[in-house]
Order: C-alpha cells, then structure tokens, then sequence
C-alpha cells in the first residue's frame, strides 16, 4: 500500500468541487462528489434515535436502491429536528442535483452537519447546487475545496488518498472526513466520504463498511455525545478494471486493509482535532477473552472526563484509569492487570497485578506532555485485542461549545 496525494478525486471517475451557497458568511459550506461511472455505495449512520432527515433519507434510499452517482454535503445547518419539512428539503436538494447532473435522484445523497432546530435556507442551496455542478472536477484543489466546505467547529481539513495493486491492476482510495465536537461511538458528529475505483460485490462491501466503521469510527470519543447525523459513505465505480472481487480470498484482504487504513485515519484525524483538545491518546486493551467486553473497557477509558482532565493536566493519575475499567461492566481480573503510559517510544509502568508500582513523577510528566499519547493495558486473560481513541478535555472546550450559536 501506498499513501499518494490527493483525496475524495484520487480515485478514477470520480469529480468533486466545495464553494460557499451562504448558508454560512464566509466559509465554504457546500460540496458535491460525483461520479462519471455508476457506483455501488455502502453506508453507515448514526445509531441515535433522533436521525435527521438526510440521515432518514439515506437510510430510505440504501434499502431500495444499490447504486449512487452524487452526494451533496453542507455544513452550517443539520437540517435535524425539522419534522416533514426537513425531509421534504432533502429530497428536494437530491431533485435538484440530479437535474444539474442529469441523473436519477434516487441515486444522489445528501448528508448535512451543523446546527440542529433549523430550518434549511433551501433556496441558497438550490442556487448553490445549480452553481457548483458545472465546476466539478478532479485534482488536490477540488479536493481541498470540498474537504473545506464540510467543516463546522473543525480547525483543519481532513482526506487522505492511498493506492494498492490487485493482480496488476492499480486500485485507489480516497476519503476525506469531518468531525471535532458531540463525538462519541455509535457514532459522532461526523461525516465520512471514501471513494474508490475498485470493483467489487455490494454484500461484501456492505459488511466491510460496517466492520471497519465498528473498529474506527465507533471507537472514537471526544465529549459522550452522539450526533443525529452522522453518516459514512463508501462509494466504488469499478473503474480500476481489476478482477471483480466476489469471495474472502487474497484481493479481498489486501483491499480490505487499505479501506481500514484509509477509515482509521481519518477517525483519528477527527480525535486529533477535537474540540479544544490538546493531545490525542490511544487505549490499547489487549489480552482479553471476549471482543465486546475489551471493547467496553476501551471506550469506557477513552471516554472518562476524569481520564480526559487528566492527561489535559499532564497527571499520571492512573487510578482513574483502573476505576473507568472497573464500570464499564466488563469483567476482569485486576490481579492480572498491567497498565503503562507511553508516547510511542518512552513507556512507564504505573499498576501490575492489583498493585501500584513506584515510578517516576518527573518521566511520568515528560511522556504526558507529548502531544499523541498511549494508555496500554494488558489483561493476561486471552488473546482478544482492541483500540480505542479519544482526546483531553480542556477549557476551550467549554468555550467553544458555550458559544456555538452565538
């Protein structure tokens, strides 16, 4: 595998552009990704019971049709909790796009973030639809573009492109994603956008997006709250002309490898640049008997305030650590347990089999002011292993979120 530039166009057919419609003053707040070859798409979405209507509408859509050709994407407003009117702004935004297009509505999405109570300014949209769509085209400046138009509270782009071979065929992945605040599994505020050229089975795409969106966007956590729109969207044209993929064999794997490298950076991404966040900490839990109860134990570490406030504050104070482990219903053996802080090179043991170990403050205070940061914990009880991903909790957070309307 290989990491080349670009992002949602590196794969082949597919167009994209990001402008401002005036949803927001300044900022871009629309984007469109196309695709010239009709495309399979796989989804994932939030697992909150409020679904906003773009969320309702996708959903709809996945049910009964399997091909897609355009999505369109706007920051600013979530267009959330805007009863029949909401739904009826979504199908319009699709009916709009596929006439610029000049393709089916049933195979355009629309995916919307920002403020939820709403209502859309749908005429700006519309107008703003009927602009973009002559301008899309390929390359690192649409790219960045779109990848600008989905932000709200983010404070940086997130894509990322990368490129495999498949029997001689070269096959590309490209993605670009958005979230920093009312983040947390199942999933967060957060859109997802990967495009590839690959061909391959719809069924077996379907269960790779909701494997891997399990292993990389539910396992991120920035503040406890889940989103009403998130929303992951993979999309393959097939261009790539490689030998259709239709089984668990070698292509399948290696195929299946990128597509997880492409999603968890750009779950990580979305960590690292949380809301008012600082450092970005992983939670390794390995050494279990069951996957849903490591998994709890991560997430349950990832996303304890106390956790967060404490690697804010640069503390080693690993029996927050211990208790987050301790409620989150999973059961373990703390006379078995292991527990070490790292910055990926320099580790320092704190805990090991029921007992505290003496350790070093000043080390302690040295990894912990590292910007990216792992809390290793080794359960000794079997062979299952997970990650977690979550960021500090700091003032600014407070801030940003006091102020978010204003």
């Amino acid at each position: 595998m290989k990491i080349i530039k670009g992002g949602v166009t590196a794969a082949k057919g597919f167009l994209t552009n990001g402008i401002n419609c005036g949803i927001r003053k300044l900022k871009k707040d629309l984007a469109v990704i196309y695709t010239d070859a009709e495309a399979i798409v796989a989804g994932a979405f939030t697992k909150n019971i409020v679904k906003a209507a773009p969320v309702q509408l996708a959903i709809d859509k996945l049910k009964n049709r399997n091909k897609f050709k355009a999505v369109v994407i706007n920051s600013g407003n979530a267009n959330a909790c805007t009863g029949l009117l909401g739904y009826e702004h979504a199908e319009l935004i699709c009916e709009t796009a596929a006439k610029s297009l000049n393709v089916d509505s049933a195979e355009v999405y629309v995916c919307s973030t920002g403020v939820i109570g709403v209502i859309l300014p749908i005429e700006k949209i519309v107008r703003g639809i009927k602009k973009i769509a002559p301008t899309l085209s390929s390359g690192l400046e649409v790219d960045n573009n779109a990848s600008e138009a989905i932000l709200t509270t983010d404070t940086r782009k997130k894509e990322i492109a990368v490129e495999i071979e498949l029997a001689g065929k070269v096959v590309k992945i490209g993605g670009m994603s958005k979230g920093s605040g009312m983040i947390h599994p199942n999933m967060g505020t957060m859109l997802a956008f990967v495009t590839t050229d690959v061909a391959i089975d719809k069924k077996l795409l379907d269960k790779l997006v909701l494997e891997i969106t399990d292993d990389t966007y539910n396992m991120i956590t920035v503040d406890g709250d889940t989103s009403t729109n998130d929303t992951i969207l993979v999309m393959a044209n097939g261009l790539s002309g490689n030998q259709k993929i239709t089984s668990k064999g070698q292509d399948y794997y290696k195929f299946k490898e990128a597509l997880y490298f492409v999603n968890e950076y750009l779950a990580k991404e979305i960590i690292k640049d949380g809301e008012g966040a600082t450092k970005m900490f992983e939670v390794a839990v390995k050494g279990g008997k069951n996957l849903a109860e490591v998994k709890k134990i991560a997430l349950s570490v990832a996303s304890s305030s106390l956790v967060k406030t404490a690697i804010f504050g640069s503390d080693a104070n690993w029996g927050r650590i211990v208790c987050a482990m301790g409620y989150s219903k999973s059961h373990f053996d703390l006379n078995k347990i292991i527990l070490k802080i790292s910055d990926f090179t320099n580790s320092i043991l704190l805990f090991e089999k029921g007992s505290p170990v003496a350790f070093s403050e000043e080390k302690a205070l040295e990894i912990l002011n590292k910007k990216e940061l792992l809390i290793d914990i080794e359960l000794n009880q079997g062979d299952i292993s997970t990650k977690a991903w979550g960021c500090d909790l700091s003032y600014q957070y407070i801030k940003i979120n006091g102020e978010y309307r204003s």
